[in-house]
């Protein structure tokens, strides 16, 4: 089985983030090894004002350990309102 690179696994984190109901744009993504780093900013979308971030943030935790291989999320990030 091939590996896959620190980059291809950001791509995938990415993809993964981008799939949920948060305003991401102000996120960074970065993953080394098996490791994956958010910093910045999460926020609530204007068409859904009802989503709980700290609960879409453990759902995306959960996701890229599931579906990207990663063991450990890092999270350093601020709320944006």
């Amino acid at each position: 089985m091939p590996t896959i690179d620190n980059k291809e696994l950001t791509r995938r984190v990415r993809a993964e983030v981008a799939r949920r109901n948060i305003d991401a744009s102000m996120l960074n993504v970065s993953v080394l090894g098996t490791t994956a780093h958010f910093t910045g900013f999460v926020g609530k979308l204007r068409s859904h004002e009802e989503v709980d971030l700290k609960e879409e943030m453990e759902v995306i935790t959960h996701l890229v350990q599931m579906h990207c291989g990663i063991r450990e999320v890092v999270w350093e990030t601020k709320v944006r309102v």
